[in-house]
């Protein structure tokens, strides 16, 4: 909210930022770290708010504001006629009428009273141009006044609200002045502060020693006046009228066609015997005066200018009749309008300057000032840092150092002898007795410290520079013997009455504990005896009542014992019997239901294990029957590709591109059949390696059979077909390498055919002798498949054989 408050009235004044307007950016400084301008102007309308003025007032108030900084833009050049000017160019144009409008006033009106002068006579009023330069001076005097003017008003208006009696006798002021001032280049302002410390210094002085010299007359005491640094020629040499350097200068304004030169010179011939003044030896226009704080160096290039203060008739005119009320209020009718006077009046800020100095120091003559002296201990704003050399200068440009000096030949301090009895009584006691007045014990009391060069005054005493540090060093003796005393009858008081307090305290705490002793040791001694009774009795109890269970428990574990072994005989011999009965019983159904059995698992086993070959043989040919279809349908491709290729090779050679990503596409579909091929071989040999363990965990098995005879002969044979399916895995591994080779060398013969891409003849042989690998591949195919075919028949016949054969002939088989 503050942003776009602060961004609508900027829109309102039509202002931009703070750097674009020339009485603003002539310091380079346009912001400080740490203040935020938005937030500085909300406190300031706040602050408005609370003294009283209203929002109107407040509007007006900025509207003049920004009207002086859009009037500080308007530049000029020379106009048409001799000595003439208008404004530069469009931009001051835009700035003239921007403070018109914000004036509320004409801006025709407003130009004239800039660039023309009005010059009255006796008879007739003549209308003068100014030159560029004069129009400038013009418009800064407008905008000086016109801030002069408001800012009269703000404290006007501001002391109204407080409530300040203007018509008060009584007043309590603060002067705040920071000191003298030497820069690196010292102009008109610096001058002006040196003036008002030069008139303060002068008021400190005759204060300081004036009030001085009255307390020693009103006590009557023995002293010589004391010489003390006058400044008044310094004064008579800035301010004295007619001669002094503000009268010369309010002179040269005055005149025509003047400068800063003329004015340097003016001040050489006129000062060049005084001693405060001087002139620097590589300078035309500089002047040394030599202040009372130190030598100060003015640079008078732009003193007429600063001195100048037109009190111009139009332009008071022309914003007294501007139709915003605060605007008109501003300038009210003078005295010399109503004559018809349209004559300029020069007034001087030199003179206006010293008059209103003069009437400050009227202001203080007529109070009873009190002096601080503040120091600046250090350049950099930085705590715990004093600069020595700084703080000393400041120490001697205020004066301070003078006053102590002089403060030191005299007798500085000074205490009443109520208050000086009072606090050095402690030196001689018997002072404060009745009998003693207060002027006597005084003397007495000095006499006993044997101070000299002090004097006695009608109602204070008068001490020299030092002596009441000796009397404090005194007074201190003697209280911290008295302290060192008192403290050690104290001590001794407190450690004898601690040590009675404990030996008494320790008396009782033995006695009670020595009587808590014997108690407790008259109650030992009675435990002790009734334990040895009770123990007594108890061991007795507890020895008789052991003898009783171990009677008792010996005679039951005994009859127990004879009885369980006499069951336990009883029970063997009748389990003996009926385990013979049993067993001559069992033994040949279970010899036999133990055969069947296992005659029953050889079968079964050997059943599943025969379907189980004969379906993985079955895959085995499904699967290689996919790959001879996939085989012939890449033979078809490649022979449409190599009649693709040998048509486009005829038509055109320009499609070379689109040949190579053919090829790129059908290596693709090589590698993927490759892959392919590599992957079914891979699963053969699994499958291959599952059923030779599976041969083998089955023949584990029967041969865990003990009561079984097999027949050599069947085992022979199952032997010779597993040997001829292992030499036709190994052929078919062997005919996978084989296709594998093949396929590398056709791997490498198309790498070549592409890299051998211009040469289409060759390549239409390459794709030939491709085509007929495939062919040769295919028939190799086709065998294998016919071997494979062989093999399920075998395993298919086996399988019959196996599930038609009863287990009588398997019997007989085996």
């Amino acid at each position: 909210c503050t942003q776009i408050l602060v961004f609508q009235d900027r829109e309102r004044y039509k202002l931009g930022d703070a750097s674009l307007f020339h009485y603003l950016n002539q310091s380079n400084c346009i912001k400080l770290d740490g203040m935020d301008d938005s937030s500085e102007y909300i406190a300031t309308r706040r602050a408005m708010d609370i003294v009283g003025i209203s929002s109107d007032e407040q509007d007006a108030i900025f509207r003049v504001v920004a009207a002086i900084l859009h009037l500080g833009n308007v530049e000029f050049s020379e106009g048409s006629e001799a000595d003439s000017s208008v404004p530069k160019d469009d931009k001051s144009q835009f700035h003239l009428r921007t403070a018109a409008e914000l004036f509320m006033c004409d801006e025709k009106s407003l130009e004239e009273s800039l660039c023309k002068r009005v010059m009255v006579t006796r008879g007739e009023s003549i209308v003068r141009n100014l030159d560029s330069r004069a129009a400038a001076l013009s418009r800064d005097a407008l905008a000086r006044i016109v801030y002069s003017r408001l800012f009269d008003w703000l404290v006007n208006k501001i002391n109204t609200t407080i409530g300040q009696d203007p018509t008060s006798k009584l007043l309590i002021g603060v002067l705040d002045i920071y000191g003298f001032e030497s820069f690196k280049t010292n102009s008109f302002e610096q001058f002006c502060i040196n003036l008002t410390n030069e008139k303060l210094q002068q008021h400190f002085n005759q204060h300081v020693f004036k009030m001085e010299q009255e307390e020693y007359t009103k006590e009557e005491i023995d002293w010589s006046y004391i010489q003390f640094v006058d400044n008044q020629d310094i004064l008579d040499l800035i301010e004295k009228k007619p001669g002094g350097i503000i009268a010369l200068l309010d002179e040269t304004c005055m005149l025509r066609n003047s400068n800063h030169e003329i004015f340097a010179e003016k001040l050489y011939q006129k000062f060049k015997d005084n001693p405060h003044f001087s002139r620097p030896k590589f300078s035309r226009s500089d002047f040394t005066i030599h202040h009372y704080a130190g030598n100060v160096t003015y640079q008078t290039d732009l003193f007429l200018d600063k001195n100048i203060d037109y009190a111009v008739n139009e332009h008071q005119d022309l914003l007294h009749a501007s139709t915003c009320p605060f605007v008109s209020s501003l300038f009210p009718p003078s005295e010399e309008s109503t004559k018809s006077s349209k004559s300029t009046k020069f007034t001087s800020i030199g003179s206006s300057f010293k008059q209103q100095l003069q009437g400050l120091l009227e202001t203080l003559s007529g109070t009873e000032p009190h002096y601080m002296r503040c120091i600046k201990p250090n350049n950099v704003l930085k705590p715990a840092i004093f600069e020595n050399s700084n703080v000393l200068q400041q120490l001697r440009c205020g004066g301070v150092l003078e006053a102590i000096r002089i403060s030191c030949l005299g007798y500085p301090t000074r205490r009443t002898f109520e208050e000086f009895v009072d606090r050095f009584s402690v030196l001689r006691p018997e002072v404060l007795g009745l009998r003693y007045d207060e002027v006597t014990a005084t003397n007495m009391l000095l006499e006993k410290v044997n101070l000299t060069g002090y004097q006695i005054g009608k109602t204070k005493v008068f001490l020299r520079a030092g002596q009441m540090a000796e009397l404090d060093a005194r007074r201190t003796e003697v209280l911290s013997y008295s302290a060192s005393k008192i403290q050690r009858k104290v001590r001794s008081f407190l450690a004898r009455r601690n040590f009675i307090q404990l030996r008494m305290s320790s008396v009782q705490l033995q006695a009670m504990c020595r009587g808590q002793i014997a108690r407790h040791y008259y109650e030992d001694l009675r435990r002790k005896a009734a334990s040895l009774k009770i123990q007594t009795y108890y061991r007795m109890h507890f020895a008789r009542k052991n003898y009783k269970d171990l009677y008792s428990a010996s005679t039951t574990i005994q009859s127990a014992l004879r009885g369980m072994a006499a069951r336990n005989e009883f029970h063997f011999r009748q389990q003996t019997k009926a385990a013979v009965t049993i067993q001559s019983c069992c033994r040949s159904d279970l010899a036999s239901s133990r055969y069947m059995g296992l005659k029953k698992a050889a079968i079964t086993t050997q059943c599943a294990w025969r379907g189980r070959l004969a379906r993985r043989e079955l895959r085995k040919l499904k699967m290689a029957a996919k790959e001879s279809g996939a085989l012939q349908a890449a033979k078809n491709k490649l022979e449409k590709q190599v009649e693709e290729l040998t048509w486009r090779l005829q038509l055109e050679k320009r499609m070379r591109t689109d040949m190579e990503e053919a090829k790129t596409q059908e290596n693709k579909k090589l590698q993927q059949q490759l892959q392919e091929l590599q992957f079914q071989s891979k699963e053969t040999k699994d499958i291959l390696r599952r059923e030779q363990e599976n041969a083998k965990t089955a023949l584990e098995k029967a041969a865990l059979v003990p009561e079984i005879q097999v027949d050599t002969t069947h085992v022979d044979k199952l032997t010779a077909e597993n040997e001829n399916l292992k030499t036709l895995v190994v052929s078919l591994e062997t005919k996978i390498d084989e296709t594998e080779q093949k396929f590398e060398e056709m791997k490498k013969a198309r790498e070549e055919l592409l890299k051998k891409a211009t040469d289409a003849e060759s390549k239409i042989n390459g794709l030939t002798n491709t085509m007929l690998s495939f062919q040769e591949k295919l028939t190799n195919m086709e065998a294998e498949n016919q071997l494979l075919r062989q093999q399920a028949l075998l395993h298919s016949r086996l399988k019959t054989i196996s599930e038609n054969t009863s287990p009588k002939s398997v019997r007989e088989f085996d």
